[in-house]
Parts: structure tokens; C-alpha cells; sequence
């Protein structure tokens, strides 16, 4: 890691109560030598294991405990300091912070700070292994991770080993050196290059409902868009997924509006513009019925009813289209069988987008964690071997980055 890997980047770091508030002075020296800023809230706990002196000799500012300045009554510290920060660090995070930020408390310096902040948090729990692993504590972690766009907050830790109070398990305080290596992630120069930009991914099937039990649909698990949208979060880029029927976990970070028709999906696409990029994953159906049964369809001596269908809104072509709302890179995706490059190809002529993810179909792919794709885009075809989904959504989020950067 470079020396300077945090050169000018502003750091708020909260250190909780607890036997770790020892680990937060080397990680405001090793912070400090990435060429950081660094400045620090001391809970009333927090100061029982470590002195504010001690946080303001290494970081080179008074270390604040207090929602007002003494010498001055109208210094919204909370806000001066949400507003300081690229990143806050809470390390050690206590059960008590975690339960604070998880369900909107602000009673002190360091909760308001969190809820006042719209940068990135992370937080590095430290507690004693029954506590860690107890449901409400896991619960209120889930919860902040899940929070949608950049009120999701990033957790490193904690490791397991042998705690102060005697007992082994998970609840140690991951090391400075590996908390560094995560706000490196997030807040490094590489870490959020899509940091200020908005985005909308579609994922998973739509329904077409035929009648209150029957409806049209795609065969299609959601995997691969939600795996785009988290990566697309976890550089920096505020995201709204919008996504059919599945039963998949909301991605750390990512806001979702769920849908079931394409109908549906239309108008909550457009709901989320204006954005920058649009990927639109999702496995719209192609047709519906022109008009819903209201009961259930019964089965009759003349055999099964005729269904008069009519076509879905191509969203991808509606989005794709020039216009003042039109993102800036729409991407789509060509799910197909047969003749992968030539169709996809055709298809990023017919739509009018800008890239086209070819997917090939023909083989274990929905449902499974693996996928075989191929990029193409106005200057080429780009085929990528057999990779995870989650791997697939990394690199091509990394390319996303690399093309808003002009790289």
C-alpha cells in the first residue's frame, strides 16, 4: 500500500467505549502516514480507556466530546463535522453505538454525528463474543448495512481470538492495519471512482399476471443484477434497484423499489431519473394478457381458453431513447441461446444503447452462480470467460468506472 494511499482525504473517527480505544491511536498513527487528515470524537465511555490528550497530540485537533463547543454555543458540532468528513470511521463500534445509529438515536456527540452524516460510515465492531453474536446486535448490524444509498454503512471485523474479559470467539476489533486497508477501499483514490453518480439497475423477472393464480413470466433468479447493483455501490455510485420477483437480500447500499408487471417496472425506471447509468438486467416478459381474469380461470369441456396477448413496453428501447432524461451509458442485457455475438450485436442496433451484455443461456446459467458473457459495444465484442455473477458484476462495474473517468 502506498504511503500516501489517503493523500488529503478527510477521516472523522469515533472511537466508542471499550478495552479496543487502545487500537485507535495506532490507527490514527497509520492513518496520519497515508497521508490522511484525521480528526476524532471521543465518546464519554470511549474516554475511560483513552484520554482526549492523547487523540489530540496524534491527530493534531482538539479530540471533541461535546454536541457544543464551550467557547462557542453556536457550533453545531454534528453538522460541522458530518459535513468535514469524506469518511467516518467508528472503531471500536459498541453494541450501544451500533443500536444507536441502527434505530435513529442521537443523544450525544457521536450518535447525531451518524445520523447528521450523508457520507459513507464504517464501522469496526468490538465487543464481547456473546454480545456480538447476540440476534439484536446481529439484526441492528444487518439493518445499517442495508440502508439504502450512502446511509448503508461498511463493516470490517470483528476477528475472533481471545477477548480481554477471558472468553474466545468472534468480537476482537479488527487490527489497525486491516481497518486501514478498508477505508483505503472506501475512500481511497480508486476506492469510490463512482463516487456523485446515480444509477438504476433492473434485475430478476417481471409477472404478467392471467388471472389471481396464473400469470406469464421469465425464467430468471435476479442474481446477476442485484450482484451489478451492489458492485456499482460499492464504488461510490448512488443506486436504485429496481426488481421483480425474487427472494434475494437488498444489497449493502442499494435503495430498491420492488415491482411485478412490466408496467410496473416501467414507470419505477423512470421514477428513479434522472442518473448517469442505467443497467437493465432484468427479465422483462415479453407479452401480456389483454385483460386479467378476475377468478381463477376453471377448467371447461372445451379445453383450455384462448389468451389474447399483447406486447409489454420495450423499456429498454424507451430509456435508450435521446432525450433530457436519457443517462448517459444505458446498458442492456441479451439473454440468448443461439448465436450470442450476432444477435446481441443486432440488438444493441435495434435498441439504442450503448452497451449490450450477451448472455448466454443455453446451458445452467439461471439460478446458478456462474455466468458466461460477452461485452459489446459500439467498438467491438468483448467475450469474458465462464465467472461468477459476482465477478461478472465487478468487472463490469469496473468498466462503468474506467468509461465515466475516460479511461
Amino acid at each position: 500500500m502506498s504511503d500516501l494511499a489517503l493523500n488529503g482525504r478527510k477521516i472523522l473517527l469515533i472511537v466508542g467505549g471499550g478495552i479496543a480505544a487502545y487500537k485507535a491511536l495506532e490507527l490514527v498513527r497509520l492513518l496520519k502516514k497515508a497521508g490522511a487528515e484525521v480528526r476524532s470524537v471521543l465518546t464519554e465511555s470511549g474516554a475511560a480507556f483513552v484520554t482526549p490528550l492523547s487523540l489530540a497530540a496524534l491527530t493534531g485537533h482538539p479530540a471533541r466530546m461535546g454536541l457544543f463547543l464551550p467557547d462557542d454555543e453556536t457550533t453545531m458540532g454534528h453538522i460541522e463535522l458530518s459535513r468535514w468528513a469524506d469518511l467516518v470511521v467508528v472503531a471500536p463500534a459498541t453494541a450501544g453505538l451500533i443500536a444507536k445509529a441502527a434505530n435513529g438515536m442521537a443523544d450525544d456527540l457521536a450518535s447525531t454525528t451518524l445520523l447528521a452524516t450523508d457520507k459513507r460510515v464504517l464501522l469496526a465492531p468490538a465487543m464481547n463474543v456473546r454480545m456480538w453474536l447476540h440476534p439484536a446486535v446481529q439484526a441492528n448490524v444487518e439493518r445499517l448495512k442495508g440502508f439504502p444509498g450512502l446511509h448503508g454503512m461498511a463493516v470490517v471485523g470483528p476477528d475472533d481470538g481471545e477477548m480481554a474479559c477471558g472468553e474466545f470467539g468472534p468480537g476482537r476489533m479488527a487490527e489497525p492495519s486491516a481497518i486501514l486497508q478498508a477505508i483505503v477501499a472506501l475512500a481511497g483514490p480508486g476506492g469510490r471512482p463512482l463516487a456523485g453518480r446515480r444509477a438504476v439497475v433492473t434485475a430478476g423477472p417481471t409477472f404478467e399476471p392471467i388471472d389471481p393464480v396464473r400469470g406469464l413470466t421469465n425464467r430468471s433468479s435476479g442474481k446477476q443484477g442485484y450482484a451489478i447493483a451492489a458492485a456499482l455501490a460499492e464504488r461510490g455510485a448512488q443506486v436504485t434497484l429496481v426488481s421483480g420477483p425474487t427472494g434475494l437480500a437488498v444489497p449493502p447500499g442499494v435503495a430498491r423499489v420492488e415491482v411485478e408487471t412490466a408496467l410496473e417496472m416501467q414507470a419505477a425506471t423512470h421514477a428513479a431519473l434522472p442518473a448517469d447509468i442505467a443497467v437493465l438486467s432484468a427479465a422483462v416478459a415479453d407479452w401480456r394478457v389483454d385483460t386479467v381474469a378476475g377468478g381463477k380461470i376453471k377448467k371447461a369441456p372445451g379445453g383450455p381458453p384462448t389468451l389474447s396477448l399483447i406486447e409489454n413496453p420495450d423499456i429498454l428501447a424507451g430509456l435508450a431513447k435521446p432525450g433530457p432524461t436519457r443517462p448517459a451509458l444505458v446498458i442492456g442485457f441479451a439473454a440468448e441461446t443461439t448465436d450470442l455475438a450476432a444477435n446481441a450485436r443486432a440488438k444493441l442496433s435495434r435498441k439504442g444503447c450503448d452497451w449490450i451484455v450477451g448472455n448466454d443461456v443455453s446451458a445452467d446459467v439461471f439460478g446458478a452462480d456462474g455466468n458466461t458473457v460477452l461485452l459489446v459495444t459500439k467498438e467491438g465484442t468483448e467475450p469474458w470467460p465462464r465467472l461468477s455473477k459476482t465477478e461478472v458484476a465487478s468487472r463490469l462495474a469496473d468498466r462503468i468506472a474506467a468509461h465515466f473517468s475516460g479511461a
